[in-house]
């Protein structure tokens, strides 16, 4: 696999090696020992899977708090994407900025999104399917959100604010100057 820092440390771009032949493709998408080899120390607890119709669905920004917060590992099973992970570390001195890297079935990109950050998508295709390996266990009395569309975090989502389509919930969460609960 090949590992790529991003613009914001702990973000990382991880890109599994991919055999195809005439029958189609192989590929270890993860492997514990080729993770712990490579520096990488997270050991994944569960497995999540969406589906999206539309073009222009933004799930996110999500994080959850301690003691539950969550490594993400996110990949791409149908579709396109583009993720999003915002610094929440506030003596970082990345705080409040992101990292946006397009994630989709063909360039088999995957993303690592650290605990400290919010995370959240828009889709690119219709009928993507997003999958995402977590650190930690869903505990919904930790989970936390900040606003996809807060202007302070300047997240071009590609896709024209007419065309977003976002639950009641991701449409109220704070923006970030307004955000109780951060990171150290």
């Amino acid at each position: 696999m090949i590992v790529e820092d991003t613009a914001i440390d702990g973000v990382k771009i991880i890109t599994p090696k991919k055999f195809g032949d005439e029958r189609g493709f192989f590929s270890e998408t993860y492997t514990q020992s080729k993770w712990d080899a490579a520096g990488l120390h997270q050991r994944f607890v569960q497995d999540n899977h969406s589906l999206s119709a539309a073009v222009g669905v933004i799930r996110g920004l999500h994080f959850q708090t301690s003691p539950f917060a969550q490594d993400k590992l996110v990949r791409v099973l149908r579709g396109r994407i583009l993720d999003v992970a915002v610094d929440l570390r506030r003596s970082s001195p990345t705080f409040g900025k992101h990292v946006a890297v397009e994630l989709s079935l063909e360039n088999w990109r995957q993303l690592l999104v650290p605990v400290g950050f919010a995370h959240g998508f828009c889709t690119l295709e219709p009928d993507t399917e997003v999958f995402y390996k977590v650190t930690n266990h869903y505990a919904p009395q930790n989970d936390a959100g900040l606003a996809f569309d807060d202007p302070d975090l300047g997240i071009e989502w590609t896709v024209p604010p007419e065309k977003i389509q976002a639950n009641a919930r991701d449409r109220g969460w704070p923006r970030l100057r307004d955000l109780a609960t951060t990171f150290e």
